[in-house]
């Protein structure tokens, strides 16, 4: 349970955030956190997540406190779930508004994900200021809705007033690990057990792997092989074993499947091309670590706006993209094509590093605290 202390003006800064799902938002949710606590070391940070959700275990490995609420979204087909879902959506408001009452939060952030828009309901209705930290260039349906309640809005990227009023947005750019972008080529190579010689390319699917990208990766082995191509190839979970086998008799060649990779600034520094999906942070580590990449977007997210997020990248040149229909016949073309053109990965790298926004976590913070008027505490 949150800490039950009394809130008095002499009280640290208490901030709950809200939301989770997938690591899209919990890795920005939980950079926002660490700011705050190199800020105020003293803050007070409770996270409320979704039960069942990966937060619920990514959260606390991080080190903060998370509270579960029992909700979930609705399914794009009629199941029983969905009959029960406004009822599961009351309870979890009652469930966050005692939350805020036990926590006495000076201030709530959300992130998105299932948990965020009970607690900012919950917030809103008790004039909690509140701050929505929207990931992607196409606004989800939730942070749409809850706009015109809370008092702030950080988004990543331009032209979000068709979503959102205007007088709240900031221009921020998504919370990201600036140490992502600090990984050493050699060290990399060598921590992978890679050649400086060969060129690499990394394929990575999200928190929880892609299953497009997987059965184009294994069937396209063979090529890579061929090709003199090393491939550092992150699966998930679900599709780590079969991968496994898929990639073990080309081992000696560095083909290598991995089920996660917790060193991200490593395996970055030691790619020359990235294969990923687009969600909203891996565009973010794309454009903050400067790499020639190709967008393959998910067809399994609401209102597809990860090809919105894609869109944003190749409409300036800083990037390529392949449809996850044509990824089985074209993505391997375009990635051997662009592995053997320097220039163009050259070009690539210069366009996407202009969209970088390295400041997006601490000015987040900064509007975070303005909100409560908060002294701020340098940022240097």
């Amino acid at each position: 349970m949150p800490n039950k202390k009394p809130h008095t003006a002499s009280t640290s800064l208490r901030v709950i955030i809200s939301g989770g799902g997938t690591g899209g938002h919990i890795f920005p949710a939980v950079a926002i956190a660490n700011e705050l606590r190199r800020r105020q070391p003293d803050a007070d940070i409770l996270f409320v997540g979704a039960n069942g959700r990966m937060e619920m275990t990514r959260v606390p490995e991080a080190g903060y406190e998370i509270v579960g609420l029992d909700i979930a979204g609705l399914q794009r087909r009629l199941t029983p779930q969905n009959l029960i879902f406004p009822i599961r959506v009351m309870r979890a408001v009652r469930k966050a508004g005692k939350l805020i009452e036990q926590f006495r939060p000076d201030v709530v952030v959300g992130v998105g994900g299932y948990a965020s828009a009970p607690v900012l309901l919950a917030a809103t209705s008790r004039g909690i200021p509140s701050l929505i930290q929207e990931q992607n260039s196409y606004a989800g349906l939730v942070n749409k809705l809850l706009s015109r309640r809370v008092s702030k809005i950080c988004v990543a990227y331009e032209g979000m007033e068709k979503f959102f009023p205007p007088e709240k947005l900031v221009l921020t750019g998504n919370p990201v690990r600036t140490e992502i972008a600090s990984g050493n080529r050699l060290e990399a190579r060598q921590f992978f057990g890679l050649t400086l010689d060969q060129p690499v390319l990394l394929v990575i699917g999200g928190s929880l792997g892609a299953r497009t990208l997987n059965q184009a990766t294994a069937a396209a082995l063979p090529r890579l092989k061929a090709a003199g191509v090393q491939l550092l190839w992150q699966t998930g979970k679900l599709y780590y074993p079969e991968a496994a086998q898929q990639a073990a008799p080309f081992a000696a060649d560095n083909l290598k499947a991995l089920e996660f990779v917790q060193r991200m600034d490593l395996a970055y520094a030691a790619a020359d091309v990235v294969v990923s999906r687009a969600g909203a942070l891996s565009v973010s580590e794309l454009c903050l670590t400067g790499k020639p990449s190709i967008l393959v977007p998910s067809p399994n997210v609401a209102e597809d706006h990860q090809t919105k997020n894609a869109m944003a990248l190749v409409r300036k040149d800083a990037a390529l993209l392949v449809s996850d229909a044509e990824a089985p016949a074209k993505l391997y073309d375009t990635a051997l094509a662009l592995l053997q053109n320097p220039a163009q990965q050259q070009q690539l790298a210069t366009q996407v590093q202009q969209l970088a926004r390295p400041a997006a976590t601490t000015t987040i913070v900064d509007e975070l605290l303005k909100l409560i008027g908060k002294v701020q505490i340098p940022t240097s």
